[in-house]
């Protein structure tokens, strides 16, 4: 004689399971990994050099190790002087020659300024620690941050984060961030 499910008001137990599963899959919230929130800065197709070269001059390279030691422009650097050092090549206020060129633009609310063509190149050893790649990053962006923050002041009177979007992409196309962060390599002995 063949068992039956027993039936609880014209529903059987498998129907009550279905529909508990179905209440935990809607009431339950999932964490949802976000990662590091930065955007892509905008294509410029005037940042990009006709012959498709882009001069050794317009390049800071800032690389980190396997041993979380970090050269810029070959040279060892400490992590706190990172700041002063990227802002000095954003702007390059003395127009050197080893610092990056500039190229004419207008800009709203500026009128025509002279924009850097520099571009910072992030990288590292795939042995540098996670830790040390973002210290590293956080200063470069501390950088241009800092930057900013001075054009504001001196343009508007006020904080860049007071001021007004039209105004604050004045800025940011007058000091584009530009960042490459390059793909792991062996450089310094990691694995």
């Amino acid at each position: 004689m063949a068992r039956k499910t027993p039936e609880i008001n014209g529903g059987s137990m498998a129907d009550i399971a279905f529909l508990l599963l179905i209440f935990f899959l809607v009431a339950t919230t999932m964490d949802i990994d976000t990662g590091l929130s930065r955007q892509m800065p905008p294509y410029n197709p005037d940042a990009v050099e006709n012959d498709d070269q882009i001069k050794e001059r317009n390049v800071y390279v800032v690389l980190i190790n396997s041993n979380d030691q970090i050269l810029v422009e070959g040279r060892q650097m400490n992590v706190r002087d990172i700041r002063e050092a990227a802002k000095e090549f954003i702007v390059n206020p003395q127009d050197k020659v080893n610092l990056p060129e500039k190229r004419p633009v207008e800009i709203d609310f500026l009128g025509e300024r002279m924009v850097s063509k520099g571009i910072i190149s992030l990288q590292n050893d795939r042995g540098t620690s996670y830790g040390m790649y973002i210290k590293v990053q956080n200063e470069l962006i501390a950088a241009y941050n800092e930057v900013r923050e001075e054009v504001s002041m001196r343009e508007f009177g006020q904080h860049y984060e007071d001021l007004l979007e039209d105004k604050k992409d004045a800025i940011k196309e007058y000091y584009p961030q530009i960042i490459s962060e390059a793909e792991p390599k062996n450089i310094g002995g990691g694995n």
